[in-house]
């Protein structure tokens, strides 16, 4: 296997070592493939549309599936803490009733006489207006204010989880970005080889025409012009995909044409170093802080289940006004009960309550400690993707010199007539190759970059700065 292959194909396994390692932090394909997809906005203009980076982060931040499925799965969150913290608080209802009634006392039980007197079969029609607030209060539940805290905590987490999938929403638009800005310096490669090929075509065709060379080197040359054509062709159709992804992560028109404007050149990464960056991800990325969050509302329902055989009390108060046939003829009344609940048995409700949160929690404690782990394989992973392919770039870079000095040579052997065109040809190639290998090690190093930004969790925060954009 020749060199520029090797390193071609160390540079696709950087790259896409750097797009899949996030996939982790993450519960499934499915969840990736939000991330993926948006709610398109707007409507496309015939003007053709200059997006920068910046411009897309915030596009993506807004109309991003997964932010919006993870914005929505916060207020779900906020929403259960609101339906635990109701059982706390005092429920007050008023009744404003009016009646009119007839009762058949016969029906009810009563005997038509009682003693010498004679009891009427029938009493009514009569009338009742009744004006009344009903009051009720759990004074003291424990189990309840355990469950309101571990909701809370749970609310806490999905923020932090909010946070966590908007640095994933930065980090899948900067691949996006970065996929484009790579197709596009491809194409313009390819498109300068091209009319680098038509010039030694042209020329072998007149050089042929005019006997100096055999026609193999004429068919030689003809067949290159092709096989860069065929090249453009591909690289050209696979940069209108990219950027089809691209807008379909920020939400852009269907249909929406648009041109980058930030380039993102190779600009080394300094100021940071793997103890620092390691240090900061514990304490600062989100998925990490939502774990802990987790973790803490694991242990407040195992609290809350444990208190479910304590002792509660409560209220239930109203206070009214009734009369008879109206308010005319009213007069207040009230009631009032204080009630304590003392849990005598409850069958096996409060072992099963008990046994399931345990469960919960050890859980939690496992996926704490393992994404504890990842974190560290994460950053590290970064810091070795961001360092090799930094000196894949140099090397790519001085290939590429290289290889345009080899090809200036055999165009000079070529028409001193000390060689033929295969080593023009073969030259060539060698440049081809050795701009795509430049190629795909920068799209590597800048992937590299934003991977670690979001391996430490700072990628909404600090991506730009990361790729060198301001």
């Amino acid at each position: 296997m020749s060199y520029d292959r090797r390193v071609g194909r160390l540079v696709s396994f950087l790259a896409l070592s750097a797009f899949y390692f996030a996939l982790p932090m993450r519960a499934g394909a499915q969840a990736q493939s939000a991330f993926q997809g948006s709610v398109p906005t707007g409507q496309a203009t015939p003007t053709t549309l200059d997006l920068s980076l910046s411009d897309a982060f915030n596009r993506a931040l807004r109309y991003n599936l997964g932010e919006i499925e993870s914005q929505e799965n916060a207020r779900a969150a906020r929403a259960e803490r609101l339906r635990d913290l109701n059982a706390l608080l005092p429920n007050l209802n008023a009744r404003l009733s009016g009646t009119v009634q007839q009762i058949n006392l016969r029906a009810l039980g009563f005997p038509s006489t009682l003693g010498p007197i004679t009891l009427p079969m029938v009493l009514g029609p009569f009338g009742v207006a009744d004006a009344r607030a009903y009051l009720s209060q759990e004074i003291f539940n424990w189990s309840d204010i355990k469950n309101w805290k571990s909701a809370s905590e749970s609310e806490r987490a999905s923020q932090y989880a909010y946070r966590s999938d908007r640095d994933l929403v930065v980090y899948t638009t900067a691949s996006a970005y970065l996929f484009v800005i790579s197709d596009a310096a491809n194409v313009d490669s390819i498109r300068a080889q091209v009319k680098t090929s038509q010039t030694l075509y042209e020329n072998d065709v007149d050089l042929h025409k005019h006997g100096v060379i055999a026609s193999i080197d004429e068919l030689r040359a003809h067949v290159e012009l092709q096989t860069q054509q065929q090249r453009l062709i591909a690289a050209e159709n696979q940069l209108n995909i990219d950027k089809l992804a691209l807008a379909r992560v920020i939400g852009l028109p269907n249909g929406q044409q648009f041109r980058l404007t930030d380039i993102i050149p190779y600009a080394p990464l300094a100021g940071i170093t793997l103890q620092q960056a390691l240090s900061r991800a514990y304490s600062t990325r989100p998925d990490y802080l939502s774990d802990k969050a987790q973790l803490r509302a694991a242990e407040l329902a195992i609290q809350a289940a444990r208190a479910e055989n304590y002792p509660s009390l409560s209220t239930a108060t109203d206070f009214g006004d009734i009369g008879s046939p109206n308010f005319g003829t009213s007069h207040e009344t009230f009631d009032f009960a204080l009630t304590l609940n003392i849990p005598v048995f409850q069958g096996s409700l409060v072992r099963a309550d008990k046994l399931q949160a345990n469960s919960t929690l050890r859980r939690r404690q496992a996926e704490l400690a393992d994404l504890g782990g990842k974190i560290d394989e994460q950053v590290r992973t970064a810091f070795f993707n961001l360092q090799s392919s930094s000196e894949l770039v140099k090397v790519a870079e001085s290939n590429v010199n290289l290889g345009n000095q080899t090809l200036a040579q055999a165009q000079d052997r070529f028409k001193a007539g000390v060689a033929d065109n295969l080593e023009v040809v073969e030259a060539q190639e060698s440049v081809a190759a050795a701009n795509q290998s430049y190629i795909a090690s920068l799209y590597s190093f800048n992937v590299a970059k934003i991977s670690l930004a979001l391996a430490i969790g700072v990628a909404e925060e600090s991506g730009l700065q990361y790729l060198g954009v301001r």
